[in-house]
C-alpha cells in the first residue's frame, strides 16, 4: 500500500475501501462493535455481496449482517448472545449452514488469532497447542505434521482483503492508538492485504506523547474516520488514569445490547434494523437518536464502578448458587493443592464460582491471579457487576495484556500453573465438552477461549445444573476434548474422572437416605453414571455461603434467581 492516508466520512470509507467478495476482518479489541461495520450492513442490505467475515465474536449484532444477506462465509470462534447472558441466538442459527445457506468456521480463540499472525508475518503457518483432540482439528486450515522437533499441530494463515477497527485516538499521517487490553490484537490489521479502514474517536496533531499505545502504524492505514462514540454500544477504555489517552472513554451501553438481542428474537427484527441501522442518515444522526443524556451517562459509567445493587433476598440458595458454593470449595481445594499461578474464569456460573473461589484463596494466604482472556491478569472483579470483561475490572488488573498472551504465554505454559474454571452445554461420560452445535446441526455459540484453556490448564473444573439433556452419553461435536477435566460440579453432587470417565465421587446433601440421593443424581444423566466405591455428602449451603456470589451478581441473571430486571430492560430505547 502506498499513498498517504485518507481522512473522510463513514460512507465514503466503506464505499472506497469494502468491495463484494471482500474477506473482512473485523477487529477487536476491548471495543466489541463499530461504526464501520453498521455502515457496511448499511450499503449491503439485501446485497448478495458475498463477504467472508473473519470476527472474533460477532455477540447480538452481528445478526445484522447475517439478516443483511451480504454473508457467504464466517470464520469466528463465538456466535451469540453476551448481554445479559449468554446464549445462543436464533438468528444465527436459522442463518448458518445448510439451513441458511452462510457458512461458517469455528476456531477458538487462540488459534483464530494464531491464524491471523501467520498472515501478519508472512509464513503458510504456525504451531498450535489447540484444538487438537476436538472437532475443530477436521477443518482445512487445521493439520497435524510428525517433524524432527516432534509432533506438531499447525493452523495455515488467514490473510483478509481489508481490516476494519475502532481505535481511541488517530495522529495526522494516520497512526493509531488504542489503549490495552487488547483481545485480540493488531496482527488481523497487520495481515490485511490491502489495508486497514478506522474509525477513532479523535484526531490528534502528534500521538508521540502516548507511543506506548500507537498500535497500528500509518502505512498500514487506508482510511480513518472521526466518529465519536464509534464503538457504540461497545466502548472505548482511553487507559489507566495517570496514563490515559487524549480521550474521553465510555462504557458499554449495556441496555442496547440487551435491546438487540431481544430483538432478534421478534418477527420485526427488521423494523429494529431498519430503525437504528438502515435509516439514521449518518452517524451524526444516530448519535442524535441515542441522545446527548444517554451518551453522558456512557461517559461517567467509564469513571468508576458500577454502583453495588441490592442484594437478592435472604431466601434459601437456589440450585446454581449450591454449584457455585461447591465449585468454589473444590477451587479453594485445587489451587492448594497444584500452587496455581492463576484462574482462568469463563463467563457466567462459572465465573463467579472462580471469583469467589479465589477471594477465599487468596484469604487463606494463596498468590493466586484471577485472569480473563480479553487480557486481564491479577485483576479484582467489581461488585454487582457479573461480566468478567466489565471495564470496571480494567483498572484493578496487575497486567493488561491481550488473549494471546493471556492464553499463549501465561494459561496454557508450562511455566504457569493454571486452573480452568468453565461451563458448558453438553458435556459426555469422558468429560468432553461441546459449545459449538447440536447432534442435529443446531448451532450453540462455538468455543470462545475454552479449547485452549480446557486443552493447556493444568486441570479444569466444569459447572452446570445436571439434566439428562446437558449430560449426554456422547457427543457428536467436540468444542473441548476432556482429558484434562479433572471435576464437573452439578447441583446434585460431583462427577470426577477416573480412568477416562466420570463418576459420581460426591453427592448433594438432604434428608432423604444417600442411597436415594444417588439414584436422582444418576436418574439425572444421561448414561449410565457410575459411582465411587465412596460417595461422601457435600456440605449444606446456607445463605451466608451465597452472600458474596450474590454481591457480584445481584440482579441474580447466572445464579438462576432473578430479582429485578435485567440492566438496561426497563425501557426501549428513545
Amino acid at each position: 500500500m502506498t499513498g498517504r492516508v485518507e481522512f473522510c466520512g463513514l460512507a465514503e470509507a466503506v464505499e472506497r475501501h469494502v468491495r463484494p467478495g471482500d474477506a473482512i476482518h473485523v477487529v477487536m479489541g476491548h471495543s466489541r462493535w463499530s461504526a464501520l461495520v453498521r455502515e457496511v450492513a448499511r450499503q449491503h442490505w439485501g446485497r448478495p455481496s458475498g463477504f467472508t467475515l473473519i470476527m472474533a465474536s460477532l455477540s447480538s449484532l452481528g445478526t445484522v449482517l447475517v439478516r443483511a444477506g451480504c454473508l457467504a462465509k464466517v470464520v469466528s470462534v463465538y456466535s451469540g448472545d453476551s448481554f445479559p447472558v449468554f446464549t445462543p441466538n436464533p438468528v444465527y442459527q436459522a442463518g448458518f449452514g445448510a439451513h441458511g445457506g452462510v457458512e461458517v468456521e469455528h476456531w477458538s480463540f487462540l488459534t483464530f488469532i494464531q491464524r491471523l499472525r501467520a498472515a501478519a508475518t508472512g509464513v503458510p503457518a504456525v504451531v498450535t497447542g489447540s484444538v487438537a483432540g476436538s472437532s475443530m482439528a477436521a477443518n482445512a486450515a487445521y493439520t497435524e505434521v510428525d517433524t524432527p522437533f516432534g509432533h506438531l499441530g499447525l493452523v495455515a494463515a488467514l490473510a483478509p482483503d481489508v481490516a476494519l477497527l475502532h481505535a481511541a485516538v488517530a495522529d495526522r499521517e494516520g497512526n493509531l492508538a488504542i489503549a490495552p487490553p487488547m483481545f485480540e490484537g493488531v496482527v488481523g490489521a497487520m495481515a490485511a492485504r490491502r489495508g486497514v479502514v478506522a474509525s477513532v474517536e479523535r484526531v490528534v496533531d502528534d500521538l508521540r506523547p502516548w507511543s506506548g499505545f500507537v498500535r497500528i502504524p500509518a502505512h498500514r492505514v487506508l482510511a480513518v474516520v472521526e466518529a465519536p462514540f464509534g464503538a457504540h454500544p461497545g466502548g472505548v477504555f482511553a487507559g489507566p488514569r495517570e496514563q490515559a489517552l487524549p480521550v474521553s472513554g465510555y462504557g458499554e451501553d449495556i441496555g442496547f445490547w440487551v435491546e438487540v438481542r431481544e430483538a432478534s428474537r421478534r418477527d420485526d427484527f427488521d423494523d429494529w434494523i431498519r430503525e437504528w441501522v438502515l435509516e439514521p442518515a449518518d452517524h451524526d444522526a444516530y448519535l442524535a437518536k441515542l441522545g446527548r443524556e444517554r451518551l453522558d451517562g456512557l461517559v461517567a459509567a467509564a469513571t468508576g464502578r458500577r454502583p453495588d445493587g441490592p442484594v437478592a433476598d435472604a431466601g434459601e440458595p437456589s440450585a446454581t448458587e449450591r454449584a457455585a458454593v461447591w465449585l468454589a470449595d473444590l477451587l479453594v481445594e485445587r489451587i492448594a493443592a497444584i500452587g496455581a499461578d492463576g484462574v482462568l474464569a469463563g463467563a457466567g456460573l462459572a465465573n463467579l464460582a472462580a471469583w469467589d473461589g479465589v477471594a477465599r484463596a487468596r484469604q487463606a494466604g494463596h498468590r493466586v491471579a484471577l485472569t480473563a482472556e480479553l487480557g486481564l491478569w491479577g485483576y479484582d472483579p467489581a461488585p454487582g457487576d457479573p461480566y468478567p470483561f466489565s471495564f470496571a475490572n480494567f483498572g484493578t488488573s496487575s497486567m493488561l495484556l491481550d488473549t494471546e498472551q493471556v492464553l499463549g504465554s501465561f494459561v496454557t505454559s508450562p511455566t504457569t500453573r493454571a486452573i480452568a474454571c468453565v461451563g458448558a452445554a453438553l458435556i459426555d461420560r469422558h468429560g468432553n465438552i461441546n459449545t459449538t452445535r447440536t447432534d442435529d446441526g443446531t448451532h450453540l455459540v462455538g468455543s470462545g477461549g475454552a479449547n485452549d484453556v480446557v486443552t493447556g490448564a493444568d486441570e479444569t473444573l466444569v459447572v452446570g445444573t445436571m439434566s439428562p439433556r446437558r449430560f449426554v452419553a456422547a457427543t457428536d461435536y467436540i468444542t473441548s476434548p476432556g482429558e484434562r477435566v479433572r471435576a464437573v460440579v452439578t447441583d446434585l453432587g460431583i462427577l470426577e474422572n477416573a480412568d477416562g470417565e466420570l463418576v459420581l465421587t460426591a453427592v448433594a446433601p438432604g434428608p432423604e437416605p444417600q442411597h436415594e440421593r444417588i439414584e436422582l443424581a444418576r436418574s439425572r444423566c444421561g448414561w449410565a453414571l457410575k459411582t465411587a466405591d465412596h460417595v461422601r455428602d457435600l456440605r449444606p449451603v446456607s445463605t451466608a455461603d451465597v452472600g458474596t456470589l450474590r454481591s457480584f451478581d445481584p440482579d441474580g441473571l447466572f445464579l438462576g434467581r432473578r430479582t429485578r430486571p435485567h440492566p438496561g430492560s426497563e425501557g426501549k430505547q428513545q
